[in-house]
């Protein structure tokens, strides 16, 4: 058994396809499968079943492929302490995001990250938070951007900031042209969410519980454009994050943002990696660069006054 043989496991196990996972591991597809069958004989069990279109793995096989994850995650910490030792902010940095977040959250803060850490190459992975979980757990992640709590005793939680929410309506909708809004004017009314696996789902539904409104029935978003296109043709109404509403996001015809008055609902924004990390001081930075994010673009656009959501 050696350190290459793990990896062909991993890649088959991740692939579930012989060619798939010889093609990402830069080896024919007879090399990888001769590995495999080594390996298995070594170890005296089947780690695979082999269909003829599929490949599964056996129990054993799920518990070994594990024990593999951390083992190659392990070796890549020792050259990233080596390497870190000799310059702390050069290297690769694998951070994942959640979809609602990411692609508005970055515009605003990757240009200062790239002017502070020029040798840096940051890879940005977006997932669902469940899956950037499972990734960074086994090492296919250095750091991830989450909606927070994360209760895991082996990761470090670093909170961020906390992200307000706005409400999006139609601007024929009782609640367009208000000037704020209270928690108790959601009451009774039917929110657009998204589907199952979204935090923001979750989050949405903590917001209905409190304010007495409830999720409307028949419709589920896969994407927060999609919540929007979706007010913006009279559906229904629904929450966005702020930084969701902000510049350069363009404006969408049709619908209106409300802000709430006084503590308006929100999520807070954290920054989480394995206690065992080798990178734990040079995130640490990271985290505090993400934390720098302009206090503006967390305040209703207009300062107060309803813009056109994006």
């Amino acid at each position: 058994m050696n350190f290459r043989d793990l990896k062909y496991l991993v890649a088959l196990a991740e692939h579930r396809h012989f060619g798939r996972a010889a093609e990402a591991c830069f080896v024919s597809q007879p090399t990888l499968s001769t590995q495999i069958r080594k390996l298995e004989e070594e170890l005296g069990v089947s780690l695979f079943e082999r269909a003829p279109r599929r490949v599964m793995l056996t129990p054993v096989g799920q518990q070994i492929a594990e024990r593999a994850r951390k083992v190659i995650a392990d070796v890549q910490q020792m050259g990233e302490i080596a390497r870190r030792s000799r310059d702390p902010e050069a290297g690769t940095v694998r951070l994942g995001l959640f979809p609602t977040l990411g692609p508005y959250l970055l515009p605003h803060v990757v240009p200062a990250i790239r002017a502070r850490f020029p040798r840096l190459e940051l890879l940005l992975v977006e997932e669902k938070t469940d899956q950037i979980l499972t990734r960074l757990r086994e090492g296919r992640l250095d750091a991830a951007v989450l909606a927070l709590p994360v209760h895991d005793e082996q990761l470090h939680v670093e909170p961020l900031f906390e992200e307000p929410f706005i409400l999006a309506v139609p601007q024929q909708h009782a609640l367009a042209g208000r000037g704020a809004l209270s928690m108790s004017d959601l009451d009774r009314e039917h929110l657009l969410l998204l589907e199952e696996g979204h935090c923001l789902r979750d989050q949405a539904l903590d917001v209905c519980r409190l304010s007495g409104a409830d999720e409307r029935d028949g419709f589920r978003a896969t994407s927060l454009e999609t919540l929007r296109q979706m007010v913006a043709a009279g559906v229904g109404i629904t929450l966005l994050p702020m930084l969701a509403v902000q510049p350069p996001v363009p404006n969408s015809p049709g619908v209106e943002l409300v802000r709430f008055a006084d503590e308006a609902p929100h999520r807070q924004i954290g920054m989480v990696w394995r206690r065992s990390s080798a990178l734990d001081g040079f995130l640490r930075t990271l985290a505090e660069e993400l934390r720098r994010i302009p206090p503006h673009l967390l305040q209703p656009p207009g300062a107060g006054a309803p813009r056109a959501a994006a």
